[in-house]
Parts: structure tokens; sequence; C-alpha cells
């Protein structure tokens, strides 16, 4: 029989436990990686659904704006305690919040106001091969045999997926200056995911929070003239749903996993999961586009599983700050 004691007792041991499960989350870097690929093609996706109808740099200044205003009570102790820290290091995590917040989060939607899905998904995979050439360049890194066949195995995946199994299809793709635009984003993040190896060792809540504030500050002069240029948000259900998805779950939990992921195995390594966007984007087409999955789906998913499981065997590259 539990008597009142052993209920109190139960009780005290109840948090232990979520936060026992939460370090575990925390520690898991394969995880969270493939958490924060998962979150970033659901932007796509919504990414996609709104060209056309939300301005770009507006509709990025909301996905930071969003975590700003609802983390403050959350972040609030931990930024007071890592303020010398932050303050010590204000330059780069300027650099980080332009480059990695503001100016990628725009690129997307602009480059998405012109290019299409099928191009999305190629250049997209082009990330982690300008990961490992910006962690060579900047940081003189090695780079081990086994990420290069991992990134190769994983890349081969990508195109099978997105050609259907057909090369031919791959001679048909038609690029424009949206797709230009595109592939300077993605070098953006590959500079902006080998420098995190530099952030303050600070808080992962501070860092996503001032990362969510230089973001929204930076790109505030652009929205104005966006306003101005007469582009502006339709106050539709459509405009809610994807600022809240965007906002909280590419800018929020995507970053906060994607940091802690890199954090822990290096850029190098973390890069191959990005190879997992377009395995995702399949899925999700499939649950809310109807679409059928297919032999050369399930063949190229098991080269992206296989090229990421590779790509991460391969040594750390994390530098302690």
């Amino acid at each position: 029989m539990t008597t009142p004691a052993d209920e109190h007792v139960t009780k005290q041991q109840k948090p232990d436990g979520s936060a026992h499960l939460m370090h575990r989350l925390a520690s898991n870097p394969y995880l969270l990686l493939a958490l924060a690929s998962l979150f970033w093609s659901g932007n796509h996706i919504v990414g996609r659904a709104i060209a056309g109808h939300v301005p770009p740099i507006g509709m990025s200044m909301a996905r930071w704006a969003l975590p700003v205003l609802f983390l403050w009570p959350l972040a609030r102790p931990h930024l007071l305690r890592d303020w010398p820290a932050i303050r010590a290091k204000a330059g780069l995590l300027l650099f980080l919040g332009l480059s990695g917040g503001a100016l990628f989060s725009a690129g997307q939607y602009v480059g998405l106001q012109y290019t299409s899905a099928l191009n999305v998904s190629v250049l997209n995979s082009l990330t982690p091969v300008f990961i490992v050439v910006a962690a060579a360049i900047i940081f003189r890194d090695e780079i081990a045999a086994i990420q290069i066949i991992g990134v190769t195995v994983s890349l081969v995946g990508v195109v099978a997926i997105i050609s259907r199994g057909d090369i031919q299809t791959l001679r048909a793709l038609q690029f424009n200056w949206g797709d230009l635009i595109v592939i300077c984003n993605m070098a953006i993040f590959a500079v902006y995911s080998v420098c995190l190896r530099l952030r303050p060792q600070i808080h992962w809540l501070s860092f996503v929070y001032v990362l969510a504030v230089i973001s929204t500050v930076g790109a505030a002069p652009f929205v104005v003239w966006e306003t101005m240029s007469g582009y502006v948000f339709q106050p539709t259900l459509m405009t809610l749903l994807s600022i809240l998805y965007t906002g909280v779950f590419t800018s929020f939990l995507a970053y906060a996993a994607w940091t802690r992921g890199v954090e822990i195995i290096g850029a190098n390594r973390s890069g191959p999961f990005l190879h997992l966007i377009p395995f995702y984007s399949v899925i999700l087409a499939g649950a809310f586009l109807g679409e059928q999955l297919m032999l050369y789906h399930l063949l190229g998913f098991a080269m992206i599983l296989a090229g990421v499981w590779l790509a991460s065997r391969g040594k750390s590259d994390t530098t302690p700050a």
C-alpha cells in the first residue's frame, strides 16, 4: 500500500526523470540534427506555399521577432548570468546573427519567390560540401576520407530522389537568378555553421535569444523599405500559421537543435544531416499533398541515411571557444 510519504517521494522524483530525459535529448547530436533538418524541411514547404503572398524580408523578421517576444521570461535569467561572456564576444555574435539569422532566412524566402521546388532540393544539397570547404579554408580543418565518402553517398541519394531515378531529368533543369540567391545563401549558412565553434560558452537559450534579437533588428530597415514599396502582409489564416510555424520550429527549435548538434560533433560531421531535408520533404509532400512513395524514393533514402552515418563516423572538428 502506498503511503502519503511514498507519494511525496514519487512526486519529487518525476521532475528528476523529466530532467534526465531532457539531458539525454540535449546530449544526442544525431537526434538533434535530424530534428533540425525536419523543421527546416517544413520551412521549405511553408516558404513555397506563401511565395508571392507574404513579403519575404518581412517574413524573415517575423519568424525571429516571435521568439524575441515570447522567450524573454525563459531566457532572462540565463542572459543575466551570461551577459559578461555575451558582451566579450559581441562582435562575433553580431556576425553570427546577421549572417546565419537575418541574411540567411531572408535569402531563403527571396529565393523561394523565384525558384522551383526541384531546384531548391538540388541546391540545398550543396551545403554539406560548402561546410567542408569553409572549415578547411577558415580553420584549416583536415577532411577525413570517410567524411568525403559520406557526403558523396548522401548527395547521390539526393540526386536519385530529385531526378526520380532518371538522369535525363537533371538535364532538363533550368536555373535563374533566384537559384544564384539560394546558392549564395547555402554558402552563408556554411560559414555560419563552421564559425559556431567560436561562440561563447553560454546557455543555448541565451545564444538563440541573442541570435533572434540581432536577426530581428538587422532585418528591420529592409522591412521598412519593403513596406514602403507596397509589399505588406495579408491578414489571412495562412499568414498567421506560417509565422507561428517558422517562429517556433524554424527559428527557435531548429536553431537550438542545430547549434547543440554542431557543438557536440562539429560542422563537418553535421553537414550531411542537411541531406535529410529532401528525405523529409518527400514524406511531408506525401502526407499533405497525396504524392506517392516510389522505389527511387526508397533507394535514395537508403543512400542518404548511409551517407549521413558514414560522415558522422569522422573526427569531430569542434574547437573550444
